[in-house]
């Protein structure tokens, strides 16, 4: 009988091949390719935790200039002065305090146990005038990867803070609470899963406390009715045919009715298909959930060249309410596939069930990319806005800013814009556009 023999250099070929099919096999399911193919390359830092961040000083305070003719204070550098800092969040409470929390990619100064990603807390009680240096806001978690973050203020005390990221490889969903000025946290999971999941959103009100995130093409919600300590979950949407879902914005109203925005995907894993905004609500503390279409937009502009991802300038939704109930959104869609979006608004008097038609507050010449909505509401009927468009790249997608405009009649009518930012040298280990800033990545403060 005769034994196939198979050359050493065939031998190699053929475990070339194997490898190969392996990884276009697993490799699309990894955490990693997904966070690199959904936001892009700028993101994911080669080499992860450096030595020579390390070895920073942790000391940075920070100091802002008086404000401006325009009511805000030039834009300041927060955090430590290293790359990378990504996907800030940030709340103010009634008593003087700024809150940001983002994670700190590449690693974290005067700590070599933290991993990168980790994340970071900086906070000013003096609203916003001075700033005490950024700290880990969970040393016992620093060893993990930290990413997502969301910070809120109790509104109806006005005091208790809450924060939430995910944790161990975007497997837990990590919710924190303060008592005492983001001076202490109690930090419990509020869901584990045996895969990653990403973009959570909280929010808070009295003793209800909610999280939501996607699961792939599935939203999942846990919920507490105890103030953080304990946590049940459930899946918001039932099946998978509302496309790759990610949360973005949230709000309980005083009726304790919890709302949240977020974006369907229908072309998984590229620019391909129609992004359908969508908004859930609960009135059975989270129990049971129904969804609403608001809008629906084109596929996302590609900006590809940038070394973002196929979903980075997709349509996203945020939320919020006022102290009488009122619903408001922002968001950003188009109308032509790959094609320049615009900044919407809408807002609703019945608990979602109508919306006032769809308003575009954006002055900025049509073609103009429009991207990153924020927005918040107090009292009865004071919104403000911001969002980030590149106008002043006259069609091209490689300079933003940062606009902003308030109403006090509930969207009636809108102040003149601001424009917040100026020009920052982008740095060749950050995100490539020049006067890239989110509306929630500089502090300004408001008079």
């Amino acid at each position: 009988m005769k034994v196939l023999s198979i050359s050493r250099p065939v031998q190699v070929l053929l475990f070339v091949i194997l490898a190969l099919g392996l990884a276009a096999v697993i490799l699309p399911r990894t955490e990693f390719y997904r966070e690199w193919r959904f936001e892009g390359k700028a993101k994911i830092r080669e080499g992860g935790v450096r030595a020579e961040v390390v070895s920073m000083s942790p000391e940075n305070q920070i100091a802002v200039a008086p404000p401006a003719p325009s009511g805000f204070t030039p834009q300041t550098r927060v955090g430590f002065h290293v790359d990378d800092e990504w996907e800030p969040a940030i709340a103010s409470d009634r008593f003087g305090h700024v809150y940001i929390l983002y994670p700190q990619y590449g690693g974290v100064p005067g700590c070599p146990s933290c991993s990168s990603p980790t994340m970071i807390l900086q906070i000013s009680s003096d609203h916003g005038q001075t700033f005490a240096s950024p700290v880990v806001i969970y040393p016992a978690g620093s060893n993990s990867y930290q990413v997502d973050a969301q910070i809120v203020v109790d509104p109806v005390d006005g005091r208790t803070v809450y924060a939430s990221w995910l944790q161990n490889n975007k497997s837990d969903i990590v919710v924190a609470k303060s008592t005492d000025s983001g001076a202490t946290w109690n930090v419990v999971t509020a869901d584990s899963t045996n895969a990653g999941t990403d973009k959570p959103i909280l929010a808070v009100r009295g003793q209800d406390v909610y999280v939501v995130y996607n699961h792939s093409q599935t939203m999942w919600g846990s919920y507490s009715h105890d103030g953080g300590a304990t946590f049940s979950s459930v899946k918001v949407n039932q099946n998978g045919k509302l496309g790759w879902s990610l949360a973005g914005g949230g709000t309980v109203t005083p009726n304790g009715a919890v709302y949240f925005s977020w974006a369907g995907y229908e072309g998984n894993g590229g620019a391909k298909g129609n992004v359908n905004l969508y908004i859930s609500k609960s009135t059975d503390g989270g129990v049971t959930w129904s969804t609403k279409v608001v809008d629906i937009s084109a596929a996302p502009p590609d900006c590809s060249a940038y070394s973002c991802g196929w979903a980075f300038l997709g349509a996203q939704m945020t939320m919020t309410s006022d102290s009488a109930g009122t619903l408001y959104t922002l968001w950003n869609s188009g109308s032509t596939p790959r094609g320049a979006e615009r900044i919407y608004f809408s807002k609703s008097s019945d608990g979602g069930n109508t919306w006032s038609p769809k308003q575009d507050v954006s002055s900025a010449p049509q073609g103009s990319q429009h991207a990153f909505p924020a927005i918040a509401a107090a009292g009865n009927g004071v919104v403000r806005i911001a969002w980030m468009d590149a106008r002043v790249a006259n069609g091209g997608m490689d300079k933003w800013n940062v606009y902003f405009r308030s109403s006090t009649n509930g969207g009636t009518s809108w102040s003149n814009e601001v424009d917040l930012s100026t020009y920052v040298k982008a740095s060749p280990l950050t995100f490539s556009l020049t006067d890239f800033a989110s509306p929630l990545a500089i502090i300004m403060r408001w008079i």
